[in-house]
């Protein structure tokens, strides 16, 4: 078997398994499909937990063009594949294509898990609920008890993780975005979501700002914890998000990014002496409750854990 951590398969590698032929080892019956997709660490941490739990199942990548997205559901479920995980772009066009949808993806209009019961394509949003359990676990702190600025709410993460932290009723949300426009979409269904007692009072629970120093600097003082949505980051050379002048001690800074493990907002951010965190504990964290879903049973966080770190040090 090739390593799964390393390869990536086609949506003809697919196709050519729902014929009961080609190169995709007929023990992967769970995946990821995305566009890109070759960077995924899934398979790493997946496969190590299949292993623990003595199952023969294993977990590969895939990549899927969104065009194709319906075609490769089709092929994963006369594979007989148990389910998929579903990454960029394809989380909103997923939604289409499911049976039925658990609350969370139906509220935050997103899907990131399938599982194939006969006929049936059930759909999951892990994305969101993974974000509040990795929050909890590298602050000690719930989303409920926190004023959180999103920067890109705009986006499909930054959009998911608004939307997660109104189900959890935050007292304060601001949502941030180069184009404001994009964003008062969130804001409207946020504000729904929001809709409870503890929030009355004299300030509108949901604000939209611009990505300008001005507006951020004058919301950072009444927030708890920043969250990065974007890719910005991801190179040395993106511009920063935030100033590093306006970053202050007692904030807690949670960027999604996870490679580098360091962006540049961490290190602003820690040079203040804020508290910080990247995205690897989403990725835990969102897949170890796909795994459950699929599995129904639970999984070895601490073994996904390990598997991660080996493939990021």
């Amino acid at each position: 078997m090739p390593d799964l951590s390393q390869t990536t398969f086609t949506l003809e590698d697919l196709r050519a398994r729902a014929e009961s032929r080609g190169p995709l080892p007929p023990e992967v019956r769970l995946a990821v499909l995305g566009s890109p997709v070759e960077h995924s660490l899934s398979p790493a941490m997946h496969n190590a937990a299949l292993e623990a739990l003595g199952s023969d199942l294993r977990y590969a990548k895939i990549g899927c063009p969104p065009e194709n997205l319906a075609e490769a559901v089709d092929c994963a479920r006369r594979a007989n594949f148990l389910g998929l995980n579903l990454t960029i772009p394809h989380k909103f066009a997923a939604l289409e294509l499911c049976t039925e949808l658990d609350d969370t993806a139906r509220q935050l209009g997103a899907v990131n898990t399938l599982l194939f019961d006969g006929s049936r394509t059930d759909g999951f949003n892990t994305d969101g609920p993974g974000l509040s359990r990795a929050i909890r676990e590298v602050f000690s702190f719930d989303l409920r008890d926190l004023r959180v600025m999103i920067l890109g709410a705009g986006g499909g993460a930054g959009s998911a993780a608004a939307l997660q932290c109104a189900l959890e009723k935050c007292p304060r949300l601001v949502l941030v975005n180069r184009t404001e426009n994009k964003a008062h979409d969130i804001a409207q269904r946020a504000t729904q979501l929001l809709h409870t007692d503890r929030l009355e009072g004299p300030e509108d629970p949901v604000t939209v700002i611009p990505l300008e120093e001005s507006a951020l600097r004058e919301q950072l003082t009444r927030t708890d914890l920043v969250i990065n949505a974007t890719s910005l980051g991801m190179k040395r050379t993106d511009p920063r998000l935030i100033p590093a002048a306006i970053l202050t001690p007692d904030l807690m800074v949670y960027d999604m990014i996870y490679r580098p493990s360091v962006t540049r907002l961490l290190e602003d951010a820690q040079a203040t002496g804020a508290r910080t965190a990247n995205g690897l504990s989403l990725l835990l964290h969102q897949g170890a409750l796909s795994l459950e879903i699929w599995l129904n049973r639970p999984t070895p966080l601490d073994v996904m854990r390990r598997a991660l770190d080996r493939v990021t040090a």
